[in-house]
């Protein structure tokens, strides 16, 4: 609690401008072709501060990329709280798929670029995308199961496929994509989500 003006303040506020600072231009760059040097000038903190909080420009983007995996997360569980059924989970997710590709500044999925930036698959980078994705699996896996899906784990695959498809697609292609990805994906479950 902050004496003068009795406001909660962060437990650091420097780390959440850096962070907020890194998920903007990540997202819009890319990850490499932002420098550190850009990342403290646009953060507004010292290159001391930087490194206190982040020993190197790897550990921010990790922390850039566990936020987004929170956020998601978070915004999964409160919709789904929202709904009666798990179809209507199912429903909501992608419509909600659908709305991200057709906002502004959509670029894509933050996972899917992360990924094409860092082939190596036992980088730090890779590991955190794999915990994102093995996630979202799980959780399509749950959802074809609640639907009453003859084999969940091959529809949440599918399904998988089909939002990195409509993920890309959102990015190149436009909005259309939203429509083909509510056709394909009714199409996987056979009616059922």
């Amino acid at each position: 609690m902050n004496a003068v003006t009795g406001l909660a303040t962060s437990k650091s506020q420097p780390r959440q401008r850096l962070l907020e600072t890194a998920s903007r231009l990540f997202y819009a760059e890319g990850i490499q072709a932002v420098g550190v040097d850009r990342l403290i000038a646009q953060g507004g903190v010292t290159k001391a501060t930087f490194y206190r909080h982040f020993p190197s420009k790897d550990d921010l983007v990790l922390a850039y990329l566990r936020d987004r995996d929170a956020a998601i997360r978070a915004q999964f569980a409160a919709g789904a709280a929202t709904v009666g059924s798990p179809e209507q989970a199912l429903d909501l997710l992608i419509a909600g798929i659908a709305d991200e590709t057709c906002g502004a500044g959509f670029r894509g999925c933050p996972f899917i670029n992360a990924a094409a930036e860092y082939p190596d698959p036992d980088h730090i980078i890779r590991r955190a995308v794999d915990n994102h994705r093995t996630w979202f699996r799980q959780t399509l896996t749950s959802l074809a199961a609640a639907c009453g899906h003859p084999d969940p784990p091959a529809a949440a695959a599918m399904l998988v496929l089909l939002r990195d498809g409509a993920m890309v697609g959102g990015y190149l292609d436009g909005p259309a994509v939203s429509d083909a990805l509510a056709r394909a994906t009714h199409a996987v479950l056979g009616g059922l989500g």
